[in-house]
Formats: structure tokens, sequence, C-alpha cells
């Protein structure tokens, strides 16, 4: 007699599941159209999968019989929208969606490129106050 473990079957089956809910249309969205422009959302798509199982050897369980079966499977999808593709005639682009910041530190990265850009600016006006002014020759 076969023994056959259904731990295959039970990973199979979650995996069609998945596949039913994500594909290529759940990343790119189905275009919206209006006065002349195309747009189609772009999206992330983050998928966590786990499944197991294992044979119970029962006390009273006859020898040429299978062990029985614990299992489980899941799966958990997490869509995030990231952009929209904006077509107009022959120009193409793509806005990106920004989430706010979740805390401090992201903020603070956030933050962090325009406070550099403002304290160089700061600097090369303290400097060009600074420099000494060469006489004009005559």
């Amino acid at each position: 007699m076969e023994n056959k473990n259904p731990v295959g079957d039970l990973m199979g089956e979650t995996m069609a599941k998945i596949r039913e809910m994500v594909d290529v249309n759940t990343v790119v969205g189905d275009p919206i159209q209006a006065e002349g422009v195309t747009i189609l959302p772009i999206s992330k798509v983050s998928v966590g999968f786990a499944s197991g199982g294992t044979d119970l050897a029962l006390k009273n369980q006859k020898s040429d019989t299978n062990n029985a079966f614990g299992g489980a499977g899941g799966a958990s999808v997490k869509v995030t929208p990231v952009a929209f593709l904006v077509i107009r005639e022959d120009n193409v682009r793509l806005l990106p969606v920004a989430l706010p910041a979740a805390g401090a530190a992201d903020r603070l990265v956030e933050l962090l490129p325009d406070f550099l850009d403002r304290v160089s600016e700061f600097l090369d006006r303290r400097r060009a106050e600074d420099a000494p002014e060469t006489p004009e020759e005559p």
C-alpha cells in the first residue's frame, strides 16, 4: 500500500488560491481614461505563505493503514499603491504615491535632504559675506 502524504496537496491548494488572488492585473491595475489621459495604477504586492503538516501514529492503529494526518496552511496578501503612470499623447509620467512617515526616525530621514540643502545654502552665503573684497583696478 502506498503511503501518500497530503502536505503536498495542502501546499498546492494554498498556492493555487494565492494565484487566483494575485496576478499581473493586481500590480498594474486597469487603465482609467478621461479627456485624452490614460492613468494606470501601480501597486506593490507582498505575499506571506506558510504550510505544514505531520503524520500522527495512533495507539491502536493497524500496521497496514496510513497514519492520521494533521496539517494547516495559510497565506497573507498585502496590496500597497505606490504610483500612477500618467500617459497623455507622447508624454509619460510616473507620479509616486508618497506615504506619510510612520515614525520619528522615518520623518527625520525624509527631512534630512532638505535640511542639508538649507545648511549648505546658509554656509555659502556666510562665506560670500565674509570674503574680503578685492579693490578695483583703476
